[in-house]
């Protein structure tokens, strides 16, 4: 998956070479919620450099940022790419996979989290991916469901799907006049335990890479979502509420048990509790004040840019 931008036209050149005309590859797994999320956040501070993705590489790009994929990450390498690889999400027990010894390699970890365990060889941690918009909207309103089934064994999936989804979608649209949807991957599933709530004009379901997830976020008012980094990280930026969904699948309940351990973030249990759609009046009323702000500064997003645009740049 790649975000295909037009660069601005600039003169500026470093190493001898136009900035402008600097063609870096951006690929994330599309049915990854925390990988569509890290791409699009670190993407956002690539400032000139122009996007591709590998469906074109001919010419060659100068660099690659890849999410999550070894499979793109070694194909790259074997053409004499620089590759920054991001570990994304919560890799749970066993520890994530390391990337290729020639790959920089980098885990989204918050500084603040408890880790599951060593790092991968070769890899540093990034901190938190915020969004580069950490505002929200004075005006909004409605829900954000934003769900994560990447990796969820198939039961687990549909055990939620037509159990306590349609139930949650319901409240959220009684409770806060719409309901938006978002999922990685299962989407024909959620349609499908939605029935006719799907077609409420009032109730949008979407696939993650085709929607803007951090912008959706700046205009809801009630965010209930599972327990991966992707949606955490963006509740913290925005010092906005956040209710967690039941984790599905080891990854999202072991990330679940360590959050437990620093953040007494609420869960949703039962949607016709009233506590899930009373909003704090300010941010200070949330959870996010205990964490020590020296743990993480919030700008993962900007170094891993930064390590990109270094080996975009560097002297060939």
């Amino acid at each position: 998956m790649a975000l295909l931008t037009s660069a601005r036209e600039s003169p500026a050149t470093q190493g001898g070479r136009a900035v402008h005309a600097l063609r870096v590859l951006l690929s994330a797994r599309e049915d990854q919620l925390d990988s569509v999320l890290a791409l699009r956040r670190v993407a956002a501070h690539l400032g000139d450099l122009r996007r591709t993705d590998p469906s074109e590489l001919q010419p060659p790009p100068v660099a690659a940022l890849v999410c999550d994929d070894m499979v793109v990450t070694e194909r790259l390498l074997g053409l004499g790419v620089p590759v920054v690889h991001l570990g994304s999400g919560h890799p749970g027990p066993p520890a994530a996979e390391a990337p290729p010894g020639r790959a920089v390699g980098r885990l989204h970890r918050p500084g603040w989290l408890p880790p599951s365990g060593p790092l991968p060889r070769g890899t540093r941690p990034t901190g938190v991916l915020a969004p580069q918009r950490t505002g929200r909207s004075r005006t909004r309103s409605g829900t954000l469901l934003l769900l994560s089934l990447w990796g969820v064994p198939e039961a687990d999936a549909e055990a939620f799907a037509t159990g306590a989804l349609r139930g949650w979608a319901e409240a959220a649209l009684h409770r806060t006049g719409n309901c938006t949807v978002v999922t990685d991957t299962g989407l024909d599933l959620l349609r499908s335990a939605l029935g006719s709530l799907a077609e409420h004009p009032d109730v949008r379901v979407h696939r993650a890479v085709e929607a803007d997830v951090d912008a959706l976020h700046a205009d809801s008012a009630v965010f209930l979502a599972s327990p991966v980094l992707g949606a955490l990280t963006l509740a913290q930026a925005r010092r906005a509420p956040l209710v967690l969904l039941p984790p599905l699948g080891a990854a999202q309940r072991d990330l679940a048990d360590r959050l437990a351990e620093v953040l007494p973030l609420p869960s949703a249990e039962d949607p016709a509790d009233p506590g899930v759609w009373a909003l704090p009046a300010d941010a200070a009323a949330g959870p996010w004040h205990l964490l020590d702000p020296a743990l993480d500064d919030l700008r993962g997003a900007q170094r891993v840019a930064r390590t990109l645009r270094q080996l975009a740049l560097a002297p060939m």
